[in-house]
């Protein structure tokens, strides 16, 4: 999912449809206002007006050269009209041509100062995205005997540091997994997906019982400090024999479990609270067998799938849709569910979404 450190060359953000037709509409205004300049006689003059051309020029540009080359364009015009419009006040050509030069020198060092600050930003973000993929490495096709796939998709094409977080080990006690959310975006969302990471994988590896991760992972976001840091996750063990699975949902969406041709959500039995918040909440984290034989398929997925909208405003509903695709191998249906998901929703997302499919061979 990392795509390395941006390009130092800033681009300007799309602009929609509506906002092209106003700046379409205000070079017509001032080549109208030239025209009429230059057929109503030499007593009157819009010259003016002509101090909006570096403002237009300056709305896209990424290089100081733009609004400058523009301006210099305008002073032109500014004498091209004071020569045609001789019974105007000089006084008043020579206020335009400073208004154009004022506003000129204004829009270059506002360009500058912006695509400064984007190509600061770019370098941040490339850094963190950097990072993001270190952590958030893909899993092999497969993992323990199992067939693993898993996507993540970021809410905003220019923002895609999230807090959506995956792994998938093996360990001795057979195929572990974790998919959660962390509460937040940015720098800070990426660093507690570091912590929160770290220790999985560690704990994974050394603790038999699945509900001892989940604490382990609790127990070091309390340690962090901050107070209102929490992860919603599922955590998963896969064990090499047998029909069945354990999970430990953590205040997260329910995974879907397709089993025997029927896809359910896997509910938990009772609500345990996400990472971070059980000494504040109470209880504790209980596991959870599901049946997972031969051919089965468990899909989780964060809240930025279950809560993607559509333009009615009704949220995405995972197990009804994903009842109806037919695709066994994980990297196959994980396709099929995002283009429904963007099919759903008309293109875009609300937020980050990540998905991690796991299939037991038949």
């Amino acid at each position: 999912m990392a795509r390395g450190p941006a390009p130092q060359q800033s681009r300007p953000l799309p602009l929609p449809r509506w906002a092209w037709w106003f700046l379409a509409a205000s070079y017509a205004l001032i080549a109208a206002c030239i025209a009429v300049d230059v057929a109503s006689g030499p007593e009157t003059t819009l010259t003016p007006v002509l101090a909006a051309l570096p403002v237009l020029a300056g709305v896209r540009a990424r290089r100081a050269r733009v609004p400058l080359l523009t301006g210099l364009v305008a002073i032109g015009l500014v004498f091209f009209l004071a020569a045609a419009n001789n019974g105007v006040p000089a006084l008043v050509h020579v206020t335009a041509a400073v208004s154009v030069l004022a506003v000129t020198f204004t829009i270059t060092g506002s360009v500058v100062l912006v695509t400064a600050r984007e190509r600061e930003l770019a370098r941040v973000r490339g850094v963190a995205e950097a990072a993001q993929g270190a952590l958030l490495r893909p899993p092999p096709p497969e993992v323990g005997g199992l067939r693993v796939a898993v996507r993540y998709v970021a809410a905003e094409a220019e923002a895609r540091i999230g807090g959506d977080l995956y792994e998938v080990v093996e360990t001795d006690f057979g195929v572990r997994a974790l998919l959660g959310d962390v509460r937040g975006k940015g720098l800070e969302a990426v660093q507690t997906a570091a912590d929160v990471l770290g220790v999985f994988r560690d704990a994974a590896r050394a603790e038999p019982a699945l509900d001892a991760v989940a604490a382990r992972l609790d127990g070091a976001l309390v340690r962090r400090g901050g107070g209102e840091e929490f992860v919603t996750a599922v955590l998963l063990t896969a064990p090499r024999s047998g029909d069945t699975a354990v999970l430990v949902n953590c205040g997260h969406p329910p995974p879907l479990l397709r089993h025997e041709g029927t896809v359910t959500e896997v509910t938990p039995e009772a609500y345990a609270p996400p990472l971070g918040l059980l000494a504040l909440a109470g209880g504790h984290y209980r596991p959870q067998a599901v049946p997972y034989g031969a051919g089965d398929l468990l899909l989780l997925y964060t809240d930025g799938v279950s809560e993607a909208r559509d333009r009615r405003g009704r949220f995405y509903p995972p197990a009804e849709r994903v009842a109806d695709m037919t695709e066994q191998d994980p990297d196959a249906l994980l396709d099929r569910v995002l283009l429904d998901l963007h099919a759903w929703t008309g293109g875009g997302l609300g937020d980050d979404a990540a998905l991690l499919a796991l299939r037991r061979p038949s």
